[in-house]
C-alpha cells in the first residue's frame, strides 16, 4: 500500500467513529495488537470506553480531564491536569488495566492508547514530574522523548507508549528502522501507530493549519509497505511491518508524534534493528552537541536547563 491508498496512512479524522476524531482499534483491516483514539472533549461532553478486554494509557494532549474508572473491585475518580499543549513538556497520564470501563471529561484533546490483554495489572497515575525524559540523538537528530510507557518504567501486560517531539529542522526515528522479526536479544515484533501533531515554532506568526513535518517507511523482508506523507496535526501512520523513519520536523514547525506498540511476543521488549545501509549514521553524532533549543518545557521555553533529564544516543 502507498500513502496515497487507504490502508497504512490517514489523514485527520478520516477514522472517525462512535464521538471519536480518530480510532485505530482490531476491526481496523490489517491490524491486530494496537489501537489508539484521539477524542475532543467539551463542556459537558462524556468519551465512555467501554470495552474492557484492553489495557490503556489515558494522555492528554491539550487540557485537563476527569476520568472515572470502574474496576470489579470498585470505581475511582482520577484528575488529569495536563497540559496547554504536546510542546509544553510532560503531561500526567493514567494506565488502566484490562477489565476496566471508563469515562473521560473535561476540555481539550485526549489521545487513548490501547493494547488488547487478558493479563490484569494494577492501575496506575503517573503525575508528570514523575515521567522519565530523555534527550536522544545528537546535533540535527536530536529530539525529546517521554517514557511514561516503556517496559523500564510502566508494569503493563503488552503495551508499550511514548512521545517524541522533534525541534523544527530535525530528524527523528532516524536512522530507519524494524521490529517485525522476533530475534531474541536483538528484535521483537511489534506493531506501531504513529499519532502525529505539528505547530509553529515559538515566536511565529505562522497559522497552526500550516505546520508540517515529513514521515517514512518502506518494505522489508516481513512485508511491502511505501508511506512518503506530508504530516499535520491528526494524523495517524500504521506501521505492521517494515523499516519507518524518519520523521523530519520542517523548518519553521516543531514535531509531535504519540507511539503506540505492541505485539506476539511473549516478552514485553522494544528492540529494533537499524537498516544496514543507515546504520553508520549514530556514530557521526559522537562529535556533535545536543540541539540547545531541547528540553522543551512549559510554556515551550528552550532555555531551562536539563536537571535531572537523561541523555543518550
Amino acid at each position: 500500500m502507498t500513502a496515497t491508498q487507504p490502508g497504512w496512512f490517514h489523514r485527520r479524522a478520516e477514522l472517525a467513529r462512535d464521538g471519536w476524531e480518530s480510532v485505530v482499534d482490531a476491526t481496523t483491516p490489517g491490524w491486530e495488537h494496537t489501537g489508539i483514539r484521539i477524542g475532543i472533549v467539551g463542556d459537558g461532553d462524556v468519551l465512555a470506553l467501554t470495552t474492557s478486554h484492553v489495557e490503556r494509557i489515558v494522555v492528554p494532549l491539550d487540557g485537563s480531564f476527569t476520568v472515572t474508572h470502574r474496576h470489579p473491585s470498585g470505581e475511582e475518580e482520577m484528575r488529569l491536569h495536563g497540559r496547554a499543549s504536546v510542546f509544553a513538556g510532560p503531561t500526567d497520564v493514567l494506565y488502566l488495566p484490562t477489565g476496566t470501563t471508563a469515562e473521560i471529561r473535561g476540555r481539550g484533546r485526549v489521545a487513548v492508547t490501547e493494547a488488547p490483554t487478558t493479563e490484569r495489572r494494577p492501575w496506575r497515575y503517573m503525575a508528570a514530574s514523575d515521567i522519565p525524559v530523555e534527550l536522544r540523538g545528537r546535533g540535527a537528530s536530536s529530539r525529546q522523548v517521554h517514557n511514561f510507557g516503556t517496559p523500564q518504567v510502566l508494569d503493563a501486560s503488552r503495551l508499550i507508549v511514548c512521545e517524541v517531539l522533534t525541534p523544527a529542522e530535525n530528524w527523528s526515528s532516524y536512522p530507519p528502522h524494524k521490529h517485525d522479526e522476533s530475534v531474541p536479544g536483538h528484535e521483537s515484533r511489534l506493531e506501531e501507530i504513529y499519532y502525529f501533531e505539528a505547530a509553529p515554532v515559538r515566536g511565529s506568526d505562522a497559522s497552526a493549519e500550516a505546520a508540517f513535518g515529513m514521515f517514512g517507511a518502506y518494505s522489508s523482508s516481513a512485508g511491502e509497505i511505501d508511506i512518503t506523507a506530508m504530516v499535520r496535526t491528526g494524523d495517524i501512520a500504521l506501521v505492521p511491518y517494515g523499516y519507518h523513519g524518519p520523521a523530519v520536523a520542517a523548518p519553521g514547525y516543531d514535531l509531535y508524534y504519540l507511539n503506540v506498540m505492541a505485539g506476539p511476543d511473549a516478552e514485553r521488549a522494544w528492540l529494533i534493528s537499524d537498516d544496514p545501509a543507515h546504520a553508520w549514521v549514530r556514530a557521526s553524532w559522537d562529535d556533535q552537541a545536543l540541539d540547545p533549543r531541547l528540553p522543551f518545557a512549559a510554556e515551550r521555553d528552550r532555555g531551562q536547563q536539563d536537571d535531572g533529564v537523561g541523555v543518550r544516543a
